[in-house]
């Protein structure tokens, strides 16, 4: 199935398939690969870089065209895609030296999926523009699950427009695609999915904290409630694994921290004080002291049992 690139024609409000869809990515860790690889399977034509090639030769043999340097991958792609780890890295690739902007023509769509600054996605968006490109920022939420299973929530800011000519490229990641409002919305809306996590995985672990201490058993008390007012997707995706030591990541908890970081700084910009955040972000922060920055966000269950030592 050939996928074709569709561009709005502004006037009309209407889309227009005019030429072969190229799609490059650089970030493959545990979400991305998964994202380029369901876009792959639509049809699309998938290109990729990575600083250490090593980690994404196993994808040409399924058809991905590999590059030796960001700048080749970029210009060799009409949508660009970035899913990489902290704010510096997006500055690095967009900003750096043969990085997106250097390379980009004018036309291109560059659409950020790092979760990232409010504030960088609107410098983004705002020298992207100046070069005539379409800049979108679209942080996910899913986790690995999500990705592999092209279920992400997918959370977009920039304009209405390139979000309508981008829906299909999200829809083969995604089955909740939302258009969040101007440039840094799509940001602001992962800070406020993030900021939840946050309290509903502190909440989980106090209850389990609290009933294992009564002698109750956590498998059954799961059971019992994940059907209840009480349930929810964290306790779903977590709860079993907390209660035995599962704490591999699928969703770094080191990331974790990093969104919460940023959660924190926006609200302070704002004027807002949020302690459940400030409180589950000390004890994230406990955690990684300890050297456990790279365990899935569900260690924090060792937070708690670590306290009744």
């Amino acid at each position: 199935m050939r996928v074709f690139l569709g561009q709005v024609l502004r006037k009309k409000e209407e889309f227009h398939m005019t030429e072969l869809l190229k799609i490059g990515f650089v970030g493959t860790g545990i979400m991305g690969k998964s994202m380029l690889r369901n876009l792959g399977k639509k049809g699309y034509e998938m290109h990729a870089y990575a600083r250490h090639a090593e980690k994404i030769a196993d994808l040409e043999s399924e058809g991905v065209i590999l590059h030796e340097t960001l700048a080749a991958c970029v210009k060799a792609v009409d949508v660009m895609i970035s899913i990489v780890g902290f704010p510096k890295d997006v500055e690095a690739v967009y900003f750096g030296e043969g990085g997106i902007f250097a390379s980009a023509h004018r036309g291109q769509y560059v659409i950020d999926m790092t979760t990232t600054s409010p504030t960088l996605a609107k410098e983004l968006h705002e020298k992207g523009s100046a070069l005539g490109l379409h800049v979108l920022d679209a942080p996910v939420t899913g986790g690995d699950t999500g990705a592999k299973n092209a279920t992400l929530s997918i959370l977009a800011g920039g304009e209405k427009q390139d979000f309508q000519a981008m829906r299909p490229v999200f829809e083969g990641m995604g089955t909740n695609i939302n258009y969040m409002g101007p440039a840094g919305s799509g940001q602001h809306a992962k800070m406020a999915n993030q900021i939840m996590i946050a309290g509903a995985m502190s909440g989980i672990c106090e209850a389990l904290n609290y009933a294992k201490k009564e002698g109750l058993d956590l498998d059954t008390l799961l059971a019992a409630v994940s059907t209840g007012a009480a349930g929810s997707a964290q306790l779903n995706a977590f709860g079993s694994k907390m209660v035995h030591g599962d704490f591999a990541p699928g969703f770094f908890l080191k990331h974790f921290i990093k969104d919460m970081n940023l959660a924190d700084e926006e609200a302070g910009k704002m004027g807002l004080t949020l302690p459940v955040l400030k409180q589950v972000l000390a004890e994230y922060r406990t955690l990684e002291a300890k050297g456990m920055g790279n365990l899935g966000t569900q260690a924090l269950f060792a937070y708690y049992a670590d306290k009744e030592k």
